[in-house]
């Protein structure tokens, strides 16, 4: 074999298995009269293959008696050890390979195998993870197989409602027009009869041209007894209603119905219990240029679906964990067509049905399925980290205005105030946002204790109340923290992750005790009660929920690092004044494009995730800029002023850099500005040096703080080197021993040198270590662009580009910029006559701006508004409310609008 095409774990693999061995399992049961002959002709043979492997039809049948569930524990147990035949009989008898080990960190059988160091059992799971495994024949109710779907005969009386009706759905009145029919599900079709001796169907439905098939999961009562539901939607905005009188019957129907028109390919959709199946056109991060079509179906509160980026993988989105849902009408074609957005953790897809009627199904029943659903943690709307919406929202709430407030979770909210947001919270959470100014502190954390006090269970469980409190005898301390993880760990998933993150948040509240007056035991005072559900409150109680909180890093493992960047959160929330924070804890920046001017910015959202890549993508995006070719843009950090600015590398993330900002001196000058960097011209120039071995070379003027080297405290000339990264300094140009030499990749490089410093110069660099600068002036400003674009490169190793100039990011929404969510300023200084002659001012420059019909149509009429320059300002300092009501809409805001619409033409 070639070894410079096959690997060596995958020829041994070969080796391993061998034709023989692999032949004993795919015809071990392939009997003497079935067995291709040489003259066998072409056809035969490619029928024989189809079977033996595609099918599996002449596999051994030792391990069909097994469920499913025994395969995948079987294959647990068998990729840890060597023989390699045994994982190839259980993965093709059916065991999947991706299931879940139980092991939460190795968490599917490859990783076990990894674990192990069974290098081949990896190498054979490895090629075999997108494999088409051929199953047993699994046989169902009535004896219907899977193979046997396309040859399905069904036939029974069942009851069918007027085909004409397109209001089938929501007008159940219908089924009292309804009559027995005499069905047949033959070949594809399914007629329906008068009776089972009419030999003319009333009418019959072709089966391949379903778009949506409806189970409803609850019975209706007709005079003859309870009948039991599903409606077919054809793409001829036709609708059928049948029903059969026992729930198996049911069943039996629509999964043959389902096995028809659901393709090969998304044959896993059909498993699930689900309400809805079916075909939706949809648009996801992965391809936003045009609408695909794909397969969907509802299991509970969960969305299954395979889409065709993903090679017949089957995803899901749970829908009680979507961050945005929201309906929009967009022109296609001439004609309108209604549109719903779902995002969850990251993903967005776009989904639209074939007509108005099937799309209204949909819609209906993904709203109500991710919709508050009881009185149970499990049954709110969550958040994406599965933490209800409610407690998410009170908390971010809390830490944006409370962390500064005394006493905070000591002061009474106004009753009718506190239930009429606990109300607003249970009809929709996902869309109700708390604002400055119209809710008040006080009644938020009223809100979060009386939620978590009227759950159905107790938050730390009513089963486990005494083991929290006999963890107070133990003593020594490990021991104890012990204890409450191993209590945390067994919670249900809801729970655990809202208890962490409740703990974290007054964690948090403590660390600022010197301003709120809230230590760890006042908190406790405050939240043991709820959070046992308590009628009284007992010390123990409260010693237990204050042990929690001072122990919080221990208990639930937090690493030093998050430790840090909370207190410098806690810092930039408290102290920093300018700025804005939105509700799911994204950073509200205003980032410039080109130029700091007024018509260069947009509010834009930084969510903890968002790289420099995607941000640059986003403004560029936004103000319908094409970089021209050979130019290569980036995010550049601008700071002390502007006098010192910094090219963020593709992957640096935004919102670590900006809450650095904290500890500057004077964080509010500091901002984010896209602009052009290099050339494909620079990077050519730089690969050229690099093979030369010295890429950047010259005499620079050098001063350092706190001074080491220099004599001195002014600025000295040096031979400066970059190479192998690294910057070397030499005496001069004639030295052979350099005088100190700076790793690129500890250090901080920016344009520009403070003024403070009396640079020589008007141009240089700024760099920094930990606990060092060095100031670095230039002749000219040629000489300080190459110095800055060859430090750069060099820090990166010249990866400063997505490979093959293809970005490797999207934005996770269409609109990038604030799109849904409310903006919280962390505080409000100024005052509204301060607002108004900023407004004033900022609303001329928009009328100079020349690109105002091109930027409105590219935000979309539905947006447009919250994208004005002026906005931002106008909403923060309390002037109008961000989400415009008509009662909320000031005199400014009319005239300004009209104003618009009158420079639109509209």
């Amino acid at each position: 074999m070639d070894a410079s095409i096959w690997s060596n774990e995958l020829i041994e693999l070969f080796i391993v298995i061998g034709n023989k061995r692999a032949n004993d399992f795919w015809a071990g049961n392939l009997q003497k009269d079935e067995e291709l002959h040489m003259d066998s002709p072409v056809e035969k043979r490619k029928n024989f293959i189809t079977q033996k492997y595609k099918e599996g039809k002449f596999r051994k049948t030792l391990l069909a008696s097994l469920t499913k569930e025994e395969l995948n524990k079987a294959l647990c147990a068998a990729v840890v050890k060597p023989d390699v035949l045994e994982t190839m009989a259980l993965l093709f008898s059916g065991a999947d390979v991706m299931c879940t080990t139980g092991d939460p960190v190795h968490s599917t059988p490859y990783l076990l195998a990894k674990k192990a160091g069974q290098s081949l059992q990896m190498e054979f799971l490895y090629h075999n993870k997108f494999s088409d495994f051929p199953q047993h024949d699994i046989h169902f109710e009535g004896g219907l197989s899977q193979e046997s779907s396309q040859s399905t005969f069904l036939c029974d009386f069942l009851y069918q409602a007027p085909s004409a009706a397109s209001k089938v759905s929501s007008e159940k009145k219908l089924l009292e027009e309804t009559n027995k029919k005499w069905c047949v599900l033959e070949g594809g079709f399914l007629s329906y009869y008068e009776n089972d001796k009419s030999t003319t169907p009333n009418g019959t439905i072709n089966i391949n041209e379903v778009i949506c098939l409806a189970v409803h999961k609850e019975d209706f009562y007709l005079n003859t007894g309870p009948i039991f539901t599903f409606e077919i939607y054809l793409p001829s905005e036709r609708a059928f209603l049948f029903g059969a009188e026992t729930s198996q019957g049911q069943r039996k129907w629509t999964e043959a119905i389902a096995k028809h028109f659901v393709p090969f390919v998304a044959e896993s959709l059909t498993e699930a219990d689900y309400d809805l199946i079916g075909q939706l056109y949809y648009k996801d991060c992965h391809a936003l240029d045009q609408w695909r079509q794909g397969w969907f179906a509802m299991d509970k509160s969960s969305l299954h679906f395979c889409l065709q980026v993903q090679e017949v993988q089957e995803d899901r989105i749970y829908l009680r964990r979507l961050q945005e849902l929201t309906t929009s009408t967009m022109v296609q074609n001439g004609e309108k067509m209604d549109v719903l957005l779902l995002v969850e953790k990251g993903r967005t897809l776009y989904i639209h049905g074939h007509t108005k009627l099937d799309f209204t199904v949909w819609h209906t029943a993904i709203e109500k399925a991710a919709g508050t659903d009881g009185n149970a943690l499990q049954d709110q709307q969550l958040s994406k980290n599965d933490v209800p919406i409610i407690v998410n929202s009170c908390i971010a709430f809390v830490t944006q205005y409370g962390l500064g407030c005394k006493y905070i979770y000591q002061k009474n909210g106004d009753p009718l105030h506190v239930n009429e947001l606990l109300e607003s919270f249970k009809k929709d959470a996902r869309s109700f946002k708390l604002r400055a100014g119209k809710h008040q502190l006080e009644d938020v954390t009223d809100v979060l204790k009386s939620f978590l006090s009227d759950i159905d269970d107790a938050l730390l469980t009513k089963e486990l109340y005494p083991y929290w409190i006999s963890a107070l005898d133990t003593q020594d301390d490990k021991e104890r923290i012990k204890k409450y993880g191993a209590f945390i760990h067994t919670l249900p998933g809801v729970n655990r992750a809202t208890l962490a993150a409740l703990i974290e948040h007054l964690y948090r509240v403590q660390k600022c005790s010197e301003i709120n007056q809230m230590n760890s035991h006042n908190l406790a005072l405050a939240f043991s009660s709820c959070l046992f559900q308590t009628k009284g409150q007992t010390s123990e109680e409260v010693n237990v929920i204050e042990d929690l909180i001072d122990n919080y890093v221990e208990i639930f493992e937090v690493q030093e690092d998050q430790v840090k960047q909370m207190d410098i959160e806690n810092s930039f929330i408290t102290k920093w004044k300018d700025t804005q924070v939105s509700q799911a804890g994204d950073l509200l920046i205003e980032v410039y494009v080109e130029r700091k001017e007024p018509d260069c910015s947009i509010i834009i959202r930084i969510s903890p995730v968002m790289e420099a890549e995607e941000l640059t993508n986003d403004m560029l995006a936004i103000k319908n800029i094409i970089p021209i070719k050979g130019d290569i843009w980036a995010t550049f950090e601008v700071i002390e002023n502007e006098e010192l600015e910094r090219p963020l590398h593709y992957t640096e993330n935004v919102l670590e850099q900006v809450l650095r900002w904290s500890s500057l001196a004077e964080p509010g000058s500091a901002y984010l500005v896209v602009k052009r960097f290099l050339s494909t011209d620079t990077i050519k120039h730089y690969n050229e040096r690099r093979a030369l071995e010295s890429i950047k070379e010259g005499t620079l003027k050098i001063k350092e703080e706190p001074s080491k080297i220099l004599s001195g405290n002014k600025f000295q000339d040096r031979y400066c080197v970059l190479r192998d990264g690294y910057l070397f300094l030499y005496k001069d140009m004639k030295s052979s021993k350099h005088d100190k030499m700076f790793p690129l990749s500890s250090m901080k490089f920016y344009l520009g040198v403070k003024k403070k410093m009396k640079p020589p110069t008007s141009w240089g660099l700024t760099a920094y270590s930990e606990k060092h600068h060095w100031h670095l002036c230039c002749d000219s400003l040629q000489t300080q662009m190459e110095w800055m674009a060859s430090i750069f490169i060099a820090q990166h190793e010249n990866d400063i580009r997505p490979p093959a100039g293809q970005e490797r990011k999207r934005s996770i929404t269409k609109n990038p910029k604030i799109g849904g969510l409310p903006l919280i300023p962390i505080q409000q200084e100024r005052n509204a006559t301060q607002a108004l002659e900023i407004s004033r001012v900022q609303e001329q420059n928009w009328k100079n701006c020349d690109s105002v019909k091109s930027l409105i149509q590219s935000l979309g009429t539905a947006r447009w508004r919250r994208e004005l320059p002026w906005w931002p300002t106008a909403w923060s300092t309390g002037i109008v409310n961000f989400e415009i009501e008509p009662e909320n809409i000031g005199v400014s805001t009319v005239w300004r609008t009209q104003r618009l619409r009158s420079s639109l033409g509209s």
